[in-house]
């Protein structure tokens, strides 16, 4: 009886869990806001729905709105590894009214960040027309970008667009329909489809799709432009001449690249396109460029834009190849044939129809333009095509795997934007894997070394640094346990690719080489306080070694600011995120020093510092350098060589040590060395190090005496 009433208590409780785990987010936070100050002139709220997880937002007894919070509908994790919660307000006609972001974790890039300055941001979305976002796939509105807050701004972006867009369709807001299953037949491409036989029978059966414009038909466009600019700068040709006649083909099908591009082209086609991409073969001619040539200062193709239902698709100059020659017969003359590839996880059906919005642009000022869009529409023929029944079980998934699949084609396309900064930083890895493996070589030289290091830390802070903002921080550590502790999630880590990058290559590091590989060459502070240091010296400013007792003494201060962080975050990781401003990595390298004037004093204080003592911040202060300390010892190898004399009588790397980070005795402390490497500079050098000198004079010596011959004898290392 007992066991039953204990089973029965353990069946209530978790249904009390599952019940409150099923309250929406918006029930949380509605109670707390001021309807007015959402959407001015209302006076309340209604009672949530029990279909969708929205509030009426009422103004004299009418409802003018509809409220809704973000995690309710879409994935809002950030980098911190929690929701960003916003509040959004929908009128009757989707557009948004309001927008308030009502809480958040993200310190890593708000931290110093004025928060009047996000939540501006914030509400610039009010007056967003989801209806044509729907049309656009997205694309009608720019994406405000604040420097520091990339991955924060980005999220905040996809959830307001996609929670709007899920909440008007199946509120019927502005006309959207409910989005529902396909139940109709299913196509997939049929490779075995046979080819048209020449070019007018591949236009004859829609194989080749075509937008014909002419300069009566533009103007006339343009007549009914509301600027009256548009229309007194017509364009002078004669009516009938060709403004443009654009062709399009999905070549990524076989049958139909085979027969416009030919064997050979279509097979270099498919081996440039990955798997899940497709291609289109745009052909132009006429008085108007379809490509233009903006993408060459940008990058984008703004004159065409691909869109299929709520995708769209805006080509980047990596995305684009100039086609040489078409292979069908009795193919016209065209001014310009490319191919454009079309990247996986957009979500384009190849099966469905698309259409390709052409841009034409009318110059009616100096510097001012205005614009009007024609669409050529393309559906692949049927006899591209083949029925195939879906799976089972597919329809029970589709919520899941599309809110997933969003989530994922964030951080892919963060990715995919971040390809340059990614191969730069890939470069950087290896070339300093390679001198750290191969350091004997590397070192031999010391002026060429010296010269090497200080491009490398350039590279590091201006980079790294102040272009890419990939600084580490002694916050990310405590976002990732945060995550560990309260559900690990690889999405929100995805979302920094650099930083995801260097904690991997950090981690790795740390087996083979300790922290040093980090803090010695991939910090961008680090590297601005050893550049200081360096511009310091040339200009004859003293320096200051510290008596070692002191300084042994003061190394145990970063391990006590470390472990203090570490033991705040498990009571709060929100004031353990704010005391770790003890870094002032976010002022000097992520704010670049545009910040109040207490947190710029404080890093210019240390960077002072740094002046007389190299590398003064990192030595005592640095939490992340203590947290990468702890486990250096686990280290498999020491690669630093040394000699018996090291230590005992020789002193000369212990003085010359640019961190203070070799003892008395000769041993390398590695919680400490930065593994500048000038230590093995100075273990090869014949000018400086006194076994070397010794070994040197010896040979002389014995080559000097009758019938002497040198002897090569190796040096002796522990």
């Amino acid at each position: 009886m007992k066991l039953f009433r204990l089973v029965l208590l353990l069946c209530l409780s978790l249904c009390g869990a599952v019940s409150a785990s099923a309250a929406s987010v918006l029930q949380e936070f509605l109670p707390a806001t001021t309807a007015s100050d959402l959407v001015p002139g209302a006076d309340g709220f209604g009672a949530v729905r029990d279909d969708v997880a929205a509030a009426p937002v009422l103004k004299g007894g009418q409802t003018v709105a509809w409220v809704f919070v973000t995690s309710d509908f879409v994935g809002t994790t950030g980098y911190s590894g929690k929701p960003i919660h916003t509040l959004v307000a929908v009128d009757k006609d989707a557009k948004i009214v309001g927008v308030r972001l009502v809480k958040h974790s993200e310190p890593i890039v708000l931290i110093g960040i004025p928060d009047a300055k996000v939540k501006a941001l914030v509400a610039g979305y009010s007056g967003l027309d989801l209806v044509a976002e729907a049309k656009s796939g997205g694309t009608t509105h720019e994406v405000d970008i604040i420097s520091g807050a990339t991955v924060t701004v980005m999220v905040i972006d996809d959830s307001i667009v996609r929670s709007g867009l899920k909440v008007a369709r199946a509120l019927g807001l502005g006309g959207l329909a409910p989005e529902t299953d396909d139940a109709g037949p299913r196509f997939m491409i049929d490779p075995a489809a046979a080819s048209p036989a020449d070019w007018a029978e591949a236009e004859g059966d829609g194989t080749l799709r075509r937008l014909a414009l002419d300069v009566a038909q533009v103007n006339a466009a343009f007549a009914g432009h509301p600027d009256e600019r548009a229309r007194a700068r017509a364009i002078a040709q004669a009516p009938e001449t060709t403004f443009i006649e654009m062709q399009a083909a999905l070549v990524s099908v076989p049958s139909i690249g085979k027969a416009v591009l030919g064997s050979a082209e279509e097979a270099n086609l498919q081996g440039w396109l990955g798997e899940g991409e497709h291609a289109v073969a745009l052909m132009g001619r006429g008085l108007y460029s379809f490509k233009g040539s903006g993408y060459v200062r940008g990058g984008i193709f703004d004159r065409i834009v691909l869109i299929q239902d709520d995708v769209s698709v805006r080509f980047r100059d990596r995305d684009h190849r100039r086609l040489g020659a078409i292979a069908l017969a009795g193919a016209p003359e065209f001014n310009e044939m490319d191919l454009f590839r079309i990247p996986a996880g957009l979500g384009f059906d190849p099966t469905k129809p698309f259409r390709i919005q052409l841009l034409a642009q009318r110059e009616v000022g100096p510097i001012e333009k205005v614009f009007h869009t024609f669409d050529l529409g393309y559906q692949l023929p049927q006899k591209y095509l083949r029925a195939v029944a879906p799976p089972a079980k597919e329809v029970a998934a589709v919520a899941d795997r599309d809110e997933g699949g969003a989530q994922a084609d964030l951080w892919k396309r963060i990715w995919n934007d971040s390809k340059l900064k990614i191969v730069v930083l890939g470069a950087m890895l290896v070339v300093l894997t390679a001198v750290f493996f191969f350091q004997t070589y590397a070192v031999r030289n010391a002026r060429a070394f010296y010269i090497f290091r200080i491009i490398f830390l350039t590279v590091t802070l201006v980079f790294l640094g102040w272009y890419a903002n990939a600084q580490l921080s002694v916050v990310n550590l405590m976002a990732l346990f945060g995550s560990l502790v309260n559900g690990f999630s690889w999405q929100a880590f995805l979302l920094d690719p650099l930083t995801f990058i260097l904690w991997f290559a950090v981690a790795a590091a740390l087996l083979f080489w300790g922290r040093g590989a980090y803090c010695g060459w991939l910090c961008p502070f680090g590297a601005l306080q050893e550049l200081t240091n360096q511009i310091a010296r040339k200009l004859r400013i003293p320096q200051w070694t510290l008596p070692w007792g002191l300084h042994e003494r003061l190394w145990p201060i970063k391990y006590m600011i470390f472990l203090g962080l570490f033991g705040v975050s498990l009571i709060s990781v929100e004031q353990a995120e704010h005391l770790a401003e003890i870094e002032p990595f976010k002022t000097a390298i992520i704010l670049k020093f545009i910040r109040a004037w207490p947190f710029v004093a404080y890093a210019a204080a240390l960077i002072v510092a740094g002046l007389f003592v190299e590398r003064f911040y990192c030595r005592y202060l640095c939490p992340l350098g203590a947290a990468l300390a702890i486990p250096a010892r686990m280290r498999m190898f020491d690669w630093l060589k040394r000699y018996h004399e090291c230590g005992n009588p020789c002193q000369t790397c212990a003085h010359q040590c640019p961190v203070q980070a070799i003892h008395r005795t000769g041993e390398i402390n590695p919680n400490e060395c930065i593994n500048c490497l000038h230590c093995q500079v100075l273990y090869q050098s014949e000018t400086v190090c006194p076994v070397v000198i010794k070994k040197m004079k010896s040979r002389a010596k014995l080559a000097a005496s009758p019938g002497g011959a040198p002897i090569h004898q190796p040096a002796t290392k522990v």
